[in-house]
């Protein structure tokens, strides 16, 4: 195997499986595209984490989510969503309130500056988008996509057997 990624991360021997050179290529290719989103948000004030926090409460609408719902929905898991959260609200951009029926429920909504400041990013961050898979075509996007879909779904149905 003599693909790209040995020549980009430097290795001195050849790969010897090619699902290691297949992982290594989605690692480094994720990893380019997360910089790339970053440096775009970055003189807004927003993490990916943070973005992508702001995404989720602006889908559930005004009723908001509790912690760990906004947990389970993130596209990178933040062990310490909390801390998060706290940063957001500190900015003003999440409010929280405690559920009156269960106390333990925190519920966390989006502000509206919040959402005029994320309204104002869907066309640049769908444009970085798009520069970023011009190459391929909506084909190969679709068959990249579906394919990376079997090994998540893979990958949790070998994790659930192990639980």
């Amino acid at each position: 195997m003599s693909g790209k990624i040995q020549t980009e991360i430097r290795l001195s021997k050849p790969l010897s499986q090619p699902e290691v050179e297949a992982f290594l290529n989605i690692q480094r290719t994720a990893e380019l595209h997360l910089n790339q989103l970053t440096q775009l948000l970055r003189p807004h004030g927003f993490s990916p984490a943070q973005y992508n926090v702001l995404r989720i409460l602006r889908g559930a609408g005004e009723q908001g989510l509790p912690c760990g719902e906004i947990a389970a929905r993130m596209i990178s898991r933040d062990p310490d969503i909390t801390r998060l959260i706290d940063r957001m609200e500190q900015r003003g951009w999440v409010a929280r309130s405690r559920s009156e029926q269960d106390r333990r429920v925190v519920t966390v909504t989006v502000r509206p500056q919040a959402l005029a400041m994320l309204a104002a990013l869907d066309e640049p961050v769908a444009e970085l988008h798009r520069v970023q898979f011009a190459v391929i075509d909506a084909n190969r996007i679709a068959m990249l996509v579906s394919l990376l879909e079997v090994l998540r779904e893979e990958s949790k149905a070998r994790r659930a057997q192990r639980a």
